[in-house]
This record gives C-alpha cells, structure tokens and sequence, in this order.
C-alpha cells in the first residue's frame, strides 16, 4: 500500500497560484528595474524610481499588478496545470538523482547486508529488494508476482525488508519472521504468512511458525531478542532514510517500483533484465 500524498485539483490550483503569481511579481519587479512602468490600465517603457521605502512599486501600481495578474490567470488557467505538471516534473527528477546517488553510497546495506532474509538465488547476480508489511494488502497481491520471478529466473537474488508500518500486529509478526530467519526458515515463513488470510499478529505468526515445525521455544526467545529488535530499527530506519513511508516498495539498482501494480512482474523482470545486461554495481 502505497502512502504518497495526493491533492485534488482545488489545493493544485490554489497553490499553483500563489507560486504564478509571485513568478509574475517577481518578472513584473525586474521589467520595473528595466524602465517598464505598470499604471493603472497602461504598460509603458519608462524608469520608475524607488519609492521612499525603498519599494520599486507604488501602492497604486502594485494593484494594477495584482489585476494584470487576476486577469492573466482567469483567462489562462491552464498555465496553472502546465506549471505544476512542470513542478511535479522537476522534483521527481531531483528525487530520482537523490535516490540514486543514495542507493549508490548504500549498496551495501540495501542489496548486500550479511544476515539478510533472502529469496531466490542466495548468490544471484541481480538482487530485488522488497519493503513490506505482513498487513499490507498490495503486498498481498504482489506475493504470487515474486514467487514467479523467483520461480522464472534462477539468478535472482530477492531480499525482503520489514517495514511494520500498519498496526502493532504488524511488528509482532515481523519479530516472528526475523526469528524464523535464524532457523533457516524465512522464505517459506514469509509466504505462508503473506499468503495467509486474516490479521497478521503474534499469535497467527507464532501459529505458522509451528505449522512448519520450527523450535517454538527458539522462536520465542529469538523474536525478544536485542539482535531482532535492533535488526528490525535498522531496516526501518533505512527505509525512513530512503523516504519509503509505503508497502510494497521494490528496487532494483536505481529504480524503484512503489506499490504492486498489475503488471508488476513484467516490470520487475524488465529491470533484472537491463540492470543484468549493463552488469549493474550496485545490486
């Protein structure tokens, strides 16, 4: 389940706005310095000296700004869409270049952190790493889409990281799942319990961790731990770092997928695809 912010149209438009309107306070103020005087119902080339304030705009031309500009707007609304379009542009492309250069610095500890809970090909030479939570319904639906993957391509190395992000349940069932991991168990854990119907919480986690016949008493132990909570902060942290706020979130190399869209295993094995071909360092 994804958590990204969505505005309607209203919000768009109101701060869609104020960001033209200053745009055009801010060109209407270089014309000003540049001898382009605005008066009321007039435009006309010619030097305006500052005010005694210190203002290069009287009071009465900035009215006449604000009703160019009003009248600018209502008759050009769609201006507004193609600057938020081009806003929305230009800060994914800068958080495109900040995930990447992060991912770059951290490949480590994303893609080849020693003890991680790995799917697939332990020695794979493309890793997909997964963010999810035991009640994220999307990670869910996206769970038959990795077993494929995982099934179809046998160099494939999946690393699951727990992000219990939607009840208490959530990280009951996680600390089960990292203590699993310590008999060797995660993979098939994490699909009967993902695969599972129902809360996920300590009690059914405990419930599935006995129906694979592991060593309760261990269980219980491990899942207290210092080493599984201190494991599971970090993950957490990680994912904080790297802005993931929602489940299920993929990456590969640089790229991310976030959510368990329908064709999410073409889009996954497209990527293993290309980071496989350009031999990628990262994962």
């Amino acid at each position: 389940m994804t958590l990204k912010t969505k505005f309607d149209n209203s919000t768009k438009l109101a701060s869609i706005s104020k960001r033209f309107a200053a745009a055009l306070l801010g060109l209407a103020l270089l014309a000003s310095l540049a001898g382009v005087h605005f008066g009321p119902g007039s435009v006309r080339a010619e030097p305006v000296a500052p005010t005694a304030g210190g203002s290069a705009f009287t009071d009465e031309q900035k009215k006449a700004l604000g009703e160019i500009i009003k009248d600018y707007l209502v008759k050009n609304p769609e201006i507004m869409f193609e600057v938020q379009n081009a806003l929305d542009e230009k800060t994914q492309k800068e958080q495109d270049a900040k995930l990447k250069a992060f991912m770059a610095e951290n490949a480590k500890s994303i893609y080849r952190s020693p003890g991680s809970a790995v799917a697939g090909n332990p020695d794979g030479d493309i890793t997909v790493v997964e963010f999810f939570d035991f009640n994220c319904g999307y990670c869910k639906h996206g769970l038959p889409e990795v077993q494929k993957l995982i099934q179809d391509d046998k160099n494939v190395r999946v690393v699951f990281k727990e992000l219990p992000i939607l009840s208490k349940g959530s990280e009951e069932a996680a600390k089960v799942a990292l203590a699993a991991k310590r008999q060797g168990k995660y993979w098939e854990f994490h699909q009967a319990l993902l695969g599972s119907k129902g809360q996920a919480n300590e009690a059914s986690a405990l419930k599935v961790a006995e129906s694979l016949g592991l060593d309760m008493a261990k269980i219980k132990t491990d899942m207290a731990s210092d080493d599984v909570k201190n494991e599971l902060l970090a993950e957490m942290k990680l994912a904080k770092t790297m802005g993931v706020n929602g489940t299920p979130h993929f990456l590969v190399g640089n790229k991310s997928i976030p959510g368990a869209p329908d064709d999410l295993h073409e889009q996954l094995e497209t990527l293993v695809t290309e980071f496989r071909k350009d031999k990628c360092s990262t994962c």
